[in-house]
């Protein structure tokens, strides 16, 4: 799921050529990769066959019937023998004395030059030594190893690194709250309403820029090491705001938010995904195996917190036996992602990296002209069917644009720490400032935390995976919604539980409140009976969203533990 998230961010940040400009507000800003070599653009052309073209091959055909029957007497054959170290170049055959046609042979010897021999248009070729090869010129279009063109060393200046960490996005605009929102913490005789409000909407473009942080160390990582790094900070934000509140004892905050989190990709995210991309499409579909995976961890997650909290229901120790419970638990969890990391980007890579099938949109109305274009199509596959060569040529694959960092090693790293400490700074404010949110605000701690908080960490998640759906990569958009809530569940959380104990905070566990147990259970249940098909419409995306309002109108009128009509 990890890769799965790259790929989606990339296709969410940066427009296509061919395609119409997204509404993604997390959109970047960027230059489109530059090709290294005009070799890249010859191999991206496609013989085809014109019109003199046809009309040329049948009729050479149609001559090679007719002289079939009537070639000369048979010959030697005039190619050199494989093991000839010859290059047969002014010699001729004695048949070829005769007057014979040589267009009548049934082979035409072809002068091919020796590699050594001195080019027309270059020059005589030096023959390439160990020095050579050495100190190789830095302009050399073509590596000696890969073949490949050597791309050429990107610069980096301070005015360029500067728009591409700031001004790459309009969501940036938004930057300008997390200062806001610290000095708003030290004045005295604000509202903490205002507070909450002010840092909530900073942490929104510091998620957005902490994962572009991310994905230009991961560019280069390599593939497993920057899917570690996606793993380690692609859900920073929760990781973040749950560490805060546990240090502030606010564990149902703590409890809350987290599954929160997992019930906002589960079942808004990928309705949206569902319902916008199935829109003007009749269905979609995605890998069911990856997902189907997903999907079954989620339900071993599922089960480590029903069984607390039915041990604590109904085991005469209490709260005596669910601390110890829960610490094992988690450290088991930790085990099985460990195992599911290794099993993504090591043993079945092959799996994730299957393609899933295409559907064209859907036109409301038939276009003028479509049936002219329906005939052209037909006379465009007669014509490829009677291009016999054009069968046989060898088409060399494009290579993939190479996507260029816009910072360096050093300034993403930066990014990345100055990032997660203002993500830290107004986080701190955020949570400080609840208690007095729903005292005033007449809010519940239980929907500021499943509604409010999964929206300042998921919120650029929520867009890219939207996004990448309207483009009909499902499976990518799956990869982000199911991918995220299975790294809360099975590395946050038991993460989380882990640090308590080390705090020596037990009322940190795995016994949550058996609503919030029985909203994860029903969201899961419900993603795997949509998703075992491989098969998406928007309906489906309705039924996902309808039960995400049922559960956040649940949530407005559920009684905080604190309330004393609890």
């Amino acid at each position: 799921m990890h890769i799965y998230k790259r790929h989606a961010r990339k296709l969410a940040w940066y427009d296509q050529e061919g395609e119409p400009s997204s509404v993604n507000p997390f959109k970047k800003f960027r230059r489109q990769p530059r090709r290294t070599n005009s070799i890249q653009l010859e191999n991206r052309l496609t013989p085809v066959l014109s019109e003199g073209g046809l009309r040329l091959s049948e009729e050479r055909r149609r001559r090679r019937d007719m002289t079939d029957g009537l070639v000369g007497p048979e010959h030697a054959d005039s190619f050199p023998p494989e093991s000839a170290d010859t290059d047969f170049v002014g010699r001729t055959d004695s048949n070829d004395k005769v007057g014979t046609d040589p267009s009548m042979h049934s082979q035409v010897p072809i002068n091919v030059p020796r590699q050594d021999e001195p080019d027309d248009l270059q020059g005589p070729r030096k023959r390439r030594t160990f020095l050579s090869n050495t100190f190789r010129p830095e302009d050399d279009q073509l590596s000696t190893h890969s073949g490949k063109p050597m791309p050429k060393k990107h610069h980096f200046t301070v005015m360029g690194q500067l728009k591409a960490t700031i001004f790459n996005s309009w969501i940036n605009v938004l930057l300008v709250a997390a200062p806001v929102g610290i000095a708003l913490n030290y004045v005295n005789g604000v509202s903490p309403v205002a507070v909450f409000v002010v840092n909530f909407i900073a942490i929104i473009p510091l998620a957005a820029m902490l994962s572009y942080a991310t994905e230009e160390i991961a560019m280069r990582t390599g593939e497993t090491i920057g899917g570690l790094l996606n793993a380690s900070f692609g859900n920073a934000v929760e990781l973040i705001v749950a560490i805060i509140a546990l240090v502030d004892n606010e564990v149902t905050i703590v409890q809350t938010s987290l599954i929160g989190s997992m019930l906002s990709n589960l079942l808004l995210v990928m309705g949206m995904c569902f319902f916008f991309g199935g829109i003007d499409r009749l269905e979609q579909h995605f890998n069911p195996v990856v997902a189907q995976t997903a999907a079954s961890l989620l339900a071993l997650a599922v089960g480590s917190l029903i069984i607390p909290t039915a041990f604590h229901a109904w085991s005469d120790a209490g709260d005596a036996g669910v601390a110890p419970l829960s610490r094992g638990t988690s450290v088991i969890l930790l085990v099985v992602y460990g195992c599911y990391l290794f099993f993504q980007l090591k043993s079945h890579t092959e799996i994730y990296n299957a393609p899933s099938p295409k559907v064209e949109k859907r036109r409301q109305k038939v276009n003028e002209g479509d049936a002219s274009r329906g005939i052209a199509q037909i006379g465009k596959m007669s014509a490829s069917m009677a291009g016999e060569h054009a069968q046989n040529v060898k088409l060399q694959e494009p290579d993939d644009e190479e996507e260029e960092p816009q910072l360096s090693i050093f300034v993403a790293v930066l990014t990345l720490v100055i990032s997660t400490v203002f993500v830290a700074l107004c986080a701190e404010f955020m949570v400080d400032s609840i208690d007095a949110l729903t005292t005033q605000g007449h809010i519940s701690e239980t929907f500021v935390g499943l509604i409010l908080l999964p929206i300042v960490g998921n919120a650029a998640e929520h867009a890219t995976a939207v996004t990448v759906a309207c483009k009909d990569k499902m499976d990518l958009a799956i990869g982000v919604a199911v991918g995220s809530s299975m790294q809360i569940a099975l590395l946050v959380l038991p993460l989380i539980i882990v640090i308590g104990w080390g705090m020596g905070n037990d009322d940190m566990t795995l016994y949550f409140d058996a609503f919030q147990v029985i909203l994860l259970f029903v969201a899961v249940l419900l993603v795997n009976y949509l998703i075992a098909d491989g098969k998406s419409h928007w309906l489906e995306g309705v039924l996902l969203m309808m039960m995400y309002l049922i559960i956040a109108v649940a949530a407005w009128f559920y009684p905080s533990k604190t309330d004393p009509s609890a």
